[in-house]
């Protein structure tokens, strides 16, 4: 007798509306199906997400996105066995109509509802791609709101290491891409341009890496200094009259995040003992960022687990993915009445 369970996961902690479905076997997690509708079109003329924007599309295309989730399956919501949601961190507005949606369906089918972690998620859809994590896993998630260092045991077990004091990495790309004149998002045309300068062109600082940092904040990170340093240098050339090489500033700036990022990361996993990382986040998608993680961790003999980008931003898979997880430990499920967290604990899974 087939003991598969079959899982659906909503995602709605900022700008996407995402829906998916996982079946949960005895070898694993496999993805059926990962359904995204974005609005960040609508955002991109304010230079940033409006939350009342990303809640009013997200109760737009709840119903659209999870209709063709379940028609593309070839399932309908009586096969479903559980329901996955993101209870946060997040913005208020999306993640309540998200929560609302979940709580709906599955009073309405009678299955059991699990709030989970957004940020674990990044991590953990991983699972869909290069099967089920190691006993302990470290994980750098890096994305427009976090750059975390997670120690994980047995997938749902999550330790904090460090986390940003200030701008998490995708902010920074995201302000230094205004600075420079780029559209929003500014992330993914830094990342363009940065393939085409030279990243040794501007030496610019690498926050808290230097000694006097490492006993108090040795896995933690700050790119708000990298970003006034970046501000005045262009700053000065404009001032001279000079160009800015748009490209050696961008190739520069990305070199310093992911040096950073990749050697504290590196510095966290022997510390720990742990030899497998897994990188997750929509930062992770950065060429600079995965092009150093692959050097390091193969010079350090760690393997290194990056899903492929469609599953780096927001997307139902990942929450759907951790639904499973909490599932197969046999975790009790939420309250149908469970809260939304904005600033929900990364040590926390489920609600």
């Amino acid at each position: 007798m087939s003991t598969d369970r079959l899982v659906l996961g909503i995602e709605t902690s900022c700008d996407e509306t995402g829906v998916a479905l996982v079946r949960l076997t005895d070898e694993g997690s496999e993805l059926l199906v990962d359904v995204v509708a974005s609005s960040m079109d609508e955002h991109a003329r304010f230079g940033g997400i409006i939350p009342e924007i990303a809640s009013r599309a997200h109760l737009e295309a709840m119903v659209p996105t999870l209709s063709t989730t379940l028609e593309r399956a070839g399932v309908t919501l009586a096969d479903v066995d559980a329901v996955a949601v993101t209870a946060g961190p997040g913005l208020v507005g999306p993640l309540t109509v998200g929560a609302a949606a979940a709580k709906a369906l599955a009073i309405g089918i009678d299955k059991p509802l699990f709030g989970v972690n957004h940020v674990i998620g990044h991590a953990v859809v991983d699972e869909l791609v290069h099967g089920p994590f190691p006993e302990r896993v470290m994980s750098l998630v890096v994305s427009g709101g976090h750059s975390s260092l997670l120690l994980i045991d047995d997938t749902v077990n999550v330790t904090e290491l460090g986390s940003t004091l200030d701008d998490a990495a995708g902010e920074a790309f995201d302000k230094v891409g205004r600075l420079l004149g780029l559209p929003y998002p500014g992330g993914p045309h830094i990342d363009r341009l940065a393939r085409e300068g030279n990243p040794r062109a501007i030496r610019f600082p690498r926050g808290l890496t230097a000694a006097k940092d490492q006993a108090d904040h040795a896995a933690d990170f700050s790119f708000s200094g990298l970003k006034t340093a970046v501000a005045r240098w262009v700053e000065a050339r404009q001032d001279a009259g000079e160009e800015i090489p748009l490209a050696d500033v961008s190739a520069s700036f990305a070199e310093a995040v992911a040096d950073v990022l990749t050697a504290k990361t590196i510095a966290a996993c022997r510390a720990h003992g742990v030899g497998t990382l897994v990188v997750g986040g929509g930062f992770s998608a950065n060429s600079q960022l995965r092009d150093m993680a692959a050097a390091r961790c193969e010079e350090a003999g760690i393997e290194l687990r990056i899903p492929p980008i469609r599953y780096c931003t927001d997307n139902g898979a990942m929450i759907a993915a951790l639904g499973a997880a909490v599932l197969r430990r046999g975790m009790a499920p939420s309250n149908l009445d469970l809260p939304v967290d904005s600033s929900m604990p990364l040590t926390q899974v489920l609600v």
